[in-house]
């Protein structure tokens, strides 16, 4: 299988290494590549950069995709060849991730019309904004909506990753992951505990 990690300026360093280390740990069963507009390195909004290995147009096949979120987000919802890149590729995909604001994207794309999506909830009417035609779940950590998988904000991934995990490989797998890792998963999609700074970004700063 085939994990490809779509990035672009000024995205969230956790949203996708939080995921990246929990797939990591099945480098056996699962090969990770790095895809942004152009090849070469990425910054994201912490600082560090990554290398995208690929560019939209030599891209390989994918078996997952892995949107996250970030300060990049705003810019990329206007960055019409990352969107036509998502709307080619996206639905060819079995299971797409997003991350945090990463599911405003997929929604400004029209991929999440007609289902159930999340996002970061300080910043919910962002991606609420994007489609009226998504049935946004406010009080989930993640929602797995089939070839859609859509997780809260940044640490949120994490836990949204182990459980794709544990729906390829068992639970047994995904809980073996977290004991390595050292990670406490939260296992339950439809408790959020940060639904309370509901669109309160403003509790996340200072």
């Amino acid at each position: 299988m085939r994990l490809g990690v779509v990035l672009y300026d000024d995205f969230e360093l956790l949203d996708a290494y939080g995921p990246l280390e929990m797939f990591g740990c099945l480098a056996e069963e699962i090969e990770t590549v790095v895809i942004a507009e152009n090849k070469g390195p990425v910054k994201s909004t912490p600082g560090p950069k990554t290398l995208a290995e690929y560019d939209f147009t030599d891209a390989p096949e994918l078996d997952l995709l892995l949107l996250p979120g970030g300060i990049g987000t705003l810019p990329a919802l206007e960055n019409q060849n990352l969107l036509t890149f998502l709307k080619t590729r996206c639905p060819q995909i079995p299971i797409n991730m997003s991350v945090c604001s990463g599911s405003a994207i997929l929604a400004k794309a029209g991929l999440l019309d007609g289902l159930r999506a999340t996002s970061n909830k300080m910043f919910f009417s962002l991606a609420s904004s994007q489609s009226d035609k998504v049935d946004w779940v406010e009080n989930a950590r993640w929602v797995d909506a089939g070839q859609y998988v859509t997780s809260s904000g940044v640490s949120a991934g994490t836990d949204m990753s182990l459980a794709v995990i544990d729906r390829l490989f068992g639970a047994e797998r995904a809980q073996q992951i977290a004991a390595y890792t050292e990670y406490q998963w939260h296992t339950d999609a439809d408790n959020d505990p940060f639904v309370k700074y509901l669109n309160q970004a403003d509790a996340g700063a200072g």
